[in-house]
């Protein structure tokens, strides 16, 4: 993983001391709150419902052991004991005081953490596949080319002020891990005659107008990444609006001017760049690959794990839910579930992050991924070892196997935390955890999002179920969507019409699964499959209680 220079820790140094400042300018009554704001933002410091936040990157969601030992450390002595990963990859902590926060950041600073650009309209923390670097069909490692964006993007004089937010996740396989074409710039590697490129789309995003991003080009050289990207960026600066926050992001330019104008303008734009850069990006990125060199992988005997597998079914449950293909043979990569039944999703305690530190140093080559699902991920462990990382993950209350099925949720904070939620997400993901583990039915792979408003934090126009909470007259109701999908097949989820009161959900979902199981194919068709097969009308019959739709599908 790459390692901070010098340069690096000078500019964190100066950086933090200068809000350091301006902390205690406010503190001291010179600055009022509304000349402080646009200062804590661009440092990732936000005024939630009860308390400061202060929002951390995890640049492409990688962390080394040292790292979220840090992140516990900070969690213990300037908060309450936890953190909350993030769909960003990024780590929240929901209660620091103001007077704290400059003694935080340096000390995330010793291991090369900062929580610049987690906020404000520029670029923010770059996203990529969290198994990056040890996926069996990744085409190479994207954190490379992550790490390039992420530096030529931090403090970038030209995009610190663009008329909206700009977000950007990064995919090194065909298959999509990242949920590409849900940001402003999707970049999925492909390969061309042998060659790897990026597929870039572009103008995607949720909110309150939820778009699926389209293709600005099928193959991109990888030598022209950088260059391409400005090209988009200057055009965005130049075109996107500026008069209406809800209409400023890239998705309304796209949706303006369409596509082929975008394109044009942005080819335009890219032609002029190219010459100028010269190469100096090429010659960065170079020597920014050697900084991502895989681990030294060892050979060793999988017996044991083959005999655990066949003897222990709780470690067979896990390992069939919880275990991924790696490249290496004899390897695996380990998600780890954060969604224990009835946890609140994405939350880790402090202890948690110190023994997931301790997994990663004893099995895992040191090093963490964090995932835009809010799971954590060891991405390189032998299998020899998984039957002894199971027991030790099992004492820690992380060995829930769940991964991709209905207990793995995506919550946002909701209206626990958030200043602009409208509904409470947590109590929701909690209850539907808790609800089905008891119903002990064989449901398969399932998506379930949720998100306490129209923001989208959650992902709800993604998840094959999707939740979105709202206030209608100061009472929280909940719509359902049906078919979103993530992946390279992405899709937005469509409303099936009116939403639930909160003690509604759960009949509404056991409606729902009840259909799915009486309508698939068998165990082996999941539920978006059965609901691709059938369309909507048969699920949102069973949603509205209207038997005899049900019946006829």
């Amino acid at each position: 993983m790459y390692r901070y220079t010098a340069f690096d820790h000078d500019f964190l140094k100066t950086r933090n001391a200068q809000f350091r400042a301006q902390v205690d300018r406010r503190l001291s009554g010179a600055l009022t709150e509304d000349e402080f704001k646009p200062l804590r933002l661009m440092n990732g410091l936000y005024l939630q419902l009860h308390a400061y936040m202060l929002r951390v990157a995890i640049p492409y969601g990688t962390l080394s052991a040292a790292q979220i030992r840090k992140l516990a450390d900070v969690a213990d002595r300037w908060d309450k004991g936890y953190g909350h990963f993030t769909t960003r990859q990024n780590i929240q902590f929901n209660w620091p005081r103001l007077r704290d926060v400059p003694d935080m950041l340096d000390a995330l600073a010793t291991v090369g953490l900062h929580a610049i650009q987690t906020s404000g309209n520029c670029v923010r923390n770059v996203t990529a596949d969290h198994f990056a670097g040890a996926a069996a069909d990744e085409i190479a490692d994207p954190r490379p080319v992550a790490e390039l964006l992420r530096q030529w993007s931090t403090d970038h004089p030209e995009f610190q002020f663009l008329p909206r937010k700009f977000k950007i996740a990064i995919s090194g396989s065909p298959r999509d891990r990242a949920a590409t074409r849900a940001h402003d710039i999707g970049l999925r590697m492909v390969l061309r005659d042998g060659k790897p490129g990026f597929e870039v789309s572009v103008g995607g995003g949720l909110g309150r107008t939820p778009i699926i991003g389209q293709v600005l080009t099928p193959f991109l050289p990888e030598a022209d990444l950088l260059p391409y990207i400005e090209a988009i960026l200057s055009a965005y600066n130049s075109y996107g609006r500026r008069d209406n926050k809800y209409k400023a992001r890239i998705k309304i330019m796209v949706q303006e001017l369409g596509v082929d104008e975008v394109r044009t303008r942005v080819e335009r734009r890219f032609n002029t760049l190219r010459a100028e850069w010269q190469g100096a990006d090429r010659a960065i990125l170079r020597a920014l690959q050697a900084d991502f060199a895989p681990p030294e992988f060892r050979t060793a005997s999988t017996k044991g794990h083959d005999a655990a597998y066949g003897a222990d079914p709780l470690f067979r449950a896990w390992a069939d839910t919880n275990l991924h293909a790696h490249r290496a043979p004899g390897y695996a990569i380990v998600t780890v579930s954060l969604k224990a039944h009835g946890a609140t999703p994405g939350d880790a305690t402090s202890a948690q992050m110190r023994a997931l530190a301790d997994l990663a140093e004893t099995y895992g080559h040191g090093e963490l991924r964090i995932s835009h699902e809010q799971n954590v991920i060891l991405p390189h462990v032998h299998k020899s070892d998984l039957p002894a990382l199971h027991a030790r993950l099992r004492a820690e209350g992380l060995a829930t196997a769940n991964i991709g099925l209905i207990s793995d949720i995506i919550a946002c904070p909701g209206m626990d935390y958030c200043a602009l939620a409208t509904a409470r997400s947590i109590p929701v993901a909690q209850e539907i955890a808790q609800h089905f583990k008891a119903r002990e039915l064989d449901i398969g792979a399932m998506k379930i999002k949720i998100s306490g408003c129209i923001n989208a934090c959650g992902h709800h126009h993604l998840g094959h179920i999707g939740i979105l909470g709202l206030d209608r007259a100061g009472v929280e109701n909940y719509q359902i969507t049906l078919g979103g999908d993530a992946t390279e097949s992405a899709a937005l989820g469509q409303r099936t019409g009116p939403g639930f009161a909160h003690d509604q959900i759960i009949p509404a979902l056991d409606r729902l699964v009840n259909a799915y199981l009486a309508l698939r194919s068998g165990p082996s068709e999941s539920f978006i499959d059965t609901l691709r097969r059938l369309g909507h009308d048969p699920f949102k019959a069973a949603l509205y209680e209207r038997e005899a739709d049900v019946r006829a599908a």
